[in-house]
């Protein structure tokens, strides 16, 4: 048996169809004055998260053209598996959506909700993520 040959650009695949097969890694946010330096600054409230957005400074040390992105869930959240699913959720919502909307030189932290973020369905999750990344880069731009 023969594996199947990978397909060529104009025949099955095509260059920019979708994300790239090998996705951007993120950095993640473990340090607790990340997190807080990230409370201070601007954020986003949607049904199922809270996100905040911070602009890394230069003498942080992380990668400069690096995305780091941290997720929290408090006890209010749930128990224990509760909160971890929720975490799984906002991962999964990072994961897709920061590598094409997400800025370098930015930190994300995502707060899970009590009862949405674990309810909601994932296609809403995805839609608020959307909305509240345009949100926060319009108001560092503008």
């Amino acid at each position: 048996m023969t594996p199947p040959e990978a397909p060529t650009v104009g025949t099955d695949a095509s260059a920019a169809d979708g994300p790239p097969a090998v996705s951007l890694r993120l950095e993640t946010l473990k340090k607790r004055a990340d997190f807080l330096r990230a409370a201070r600054a601007a954020h986003v409230a949607k049904p199922g998260f809270v996100l905040q957005m911070r602009r890394r400074r230069a003498e942080e040390g992380a990668a400069p053209g690096a995305i780091r992105v941290g997720f929290t869930c408090s006890k209010k959240v749930g128990n224990a598996v509760a909160r971890n699913r929720a975490k799984r959720r906002l991962r999964e919502v990072a994961r897709l959506g920061l590598p094409a909307e997400g800025r370098a030189g930015m930190d994300y932290v995502l707060i899970g909700r009590k009862g949405a973020t674990a309810d909601l369905s994932f296609t809403q999750l995805q839609a608020d993520f959307s909305a509240a990344l345009a949100r926060l880069h319009a108001r560092i731009d503008g």
